[in-house]
C-alpha cells in the first residue's frame, strides 16, 4: 500500500497559478518515476507530467511552457508548479508513484480555472 498526502488544489481564476504537492508513504521502496494525472469529467484520465529518480521530465503538450514538475526524492515529494491556467486545465489531478513493483494513484485534488 502506497499513501499520498496531497495539496494545492482550489479554484483560480484564468492565467492565474497553482502549485501541487504531493508526499508518498509506504510500500514506495525503489520508486522510479513520480508524476500527476488529471481527468476531467466525460474524460479519460491523461498523463500530465512526470519526472524520474533521475530528474527526467516528461510533459504533456498541453501543458509544456506553463507546467514545471519537481522531487524531492530524499522526502519523497513531486511538485507541480502550474502557470497560465486555463479552464481546459479544470480536472482532478491525481498524484503517481511508480516503483520497481507497482504504480499507484493518490486520491486526487480538484483544480478549477474559471472567472
Amino acid at each position: 500500500q502506497v499513501q499520498f498526502v496531497e495539496s494545492g488544489g482550489g479554484l483560480v481564476q484564468p492565467g492565474g497559478s497553482l502549485r501541487l504537492s504531493c508526499a508518498a508513504s509506504g510500500s514506495i521502496f525503489n520508486i522510479a518515476v513520480m508524476g500527476w494525472y488529471r481527468q476531467a469529467p466525460g474524460k479519460q484520465r491523461e498523463l500530465v507530467a512526470v519526472i524520474s529518480v533521475r530528474g527526467v521530465t516528461n510533459y504533456a503538450d498541453s501543458v509544456k511552457g506553463r507546467f514545471t514538475i519537481s522531487r524531492d526524492n530524499a522526502k519523497n515529494t513531486v511538485y507541480l508548479q502550474m502557470n497560465s491556467l486555463i479552464p481546459e486545465d479544470t480536472a482532478v489531478y491525481y498524484c503517481y508513484v511508480g516503483t520497481t513493483r507497482s504504480a499507484s494513484w493518490g486520491q486526487g485534488t480538484q483544480v478549477t480555472v474559471s472567472s
